[in-house]
């Protein structure tokens, strides 16, 4: 009996020490495999954007024009902020990463480390500087109406001229909130991105939608139906310094904003005229 159970004392240490070693060897391969993916994402430059903004930014089928493969997709991610994207991820010495990432999604993203910078056409709003912090400004615009062409309002030139027009602009944008500044406009639901509106103008289920010049160039260039309002001097919208800037989002606190500062101090005004241009030019139509 007493043999018996030595015998079976033996076999469940043995199995003991198997498992324990099974558990260090499985603990070691995992660190192991932490650290690697840790190393890779020191390499890398991820930007968020919605790759549905165009001239900003758009989704294309392949690498033509500077095109960036976009993350867990076939498609590629083109357009100006692509551009500025990749000059600064050269600048880090790092491989730039496209995640395709929805509008309201983007703080979140960068907020919790998913992303290491938002690079999608964001103005550096008060509101959005509670939560994130921004680099200097990268791109100035103006804001503007695209309408349809021969229709009531194509040559309308102040705010005043659209009262009674059917008017929307992107969900959680300050495009959306200065429809409050023309009086008698019906202020429709606000959309989730451009390509929607775009889609609701053809249709004719609003009149026009409120958007900054460079999509408004690209909108009308991609569709011979559409026209871009510019207001005269004075008779537009009301838009301090901050609205029609746009700067890169990063965590609070970053530790990239300098560098990314020194980078975009190095892209001279007309480098980044001529990237502007180059994007409306090479735009996909249907985007």
């Amino acid at each position: 009996m007493k043999k018996r159970i030595s015998l079976l004392l033996v076999m469940v240490m043995s199995l003991a020490m198997m498992l324990t070693g099974c558990s260090s060897s499985n603990s070691a391969s995992s660190n192991a495999s932490s650290g690697s993916s840790s190393s890779n994402s020191d390499d890398e430059f991820r930007v968020g954007m919605e790759c549905g903004y165009a001239p900003f930014n758009w989704t294309q089928s392949d690498d033509s024009n500077g095109g960036v493969k976009i993350q867990g997709n076939d498609e590629y991610a083109g357009g100006y902020d692509v551009q500025i994207a990749q000059k600064i991820a050269d600048g880090l010495g790092k491989k730039l990463v496209i995640v395709k990432t929805e509008w309201d999604g983007l703080v979140p993203a960068v907020q919790s480390g998913k992303i290491d910078a938002i690079i999608a056409g964001m103005s550096p709003t008060a509101e959005r500087k509670k939560t994130i912090d921004f680099t200097d400004v990268y791109y100035t615009s103006d804001l503007v109406m695209v309408v349809k062409k021969g229709g009531k309002y194509e040559n309308a030139t102040k705010l005043s001229d659209f009262k009674g027009a059917t008017i929307t602009g992107q969900l959680n944008t300050f495009h959306y909130t200065v429809i409050d500044q023309i009086e008698g406009a019906k202020k429709d639901t606000a959309m989730d991105n451009f390509p929607a509106m775009r889609v609701a103008l053809e249709s004719g289920k609003i009149d026009g939608y409120v958007s900054e010049r460079p999509e408004g160039v690209s909108a009308t260039a991609a569709n011979d139906n559409f026209a871009m309002v510019e207001f005269d001097k004075g008779q537009g919208f009301k838009t301090s310094a901050e609205d029609t800037a746009i700067a890169v989002g990063l965590a609070k606190d970053s530790p990239l904003k300098d560098k990314i500062n020194k980078i975009l101090a190095g892209i001279s005004e007309d480098e980044r005229k001529d990237l502007m241009d180059q994007a409306i030019k090479n735009q996909p139509a249907s985007k």
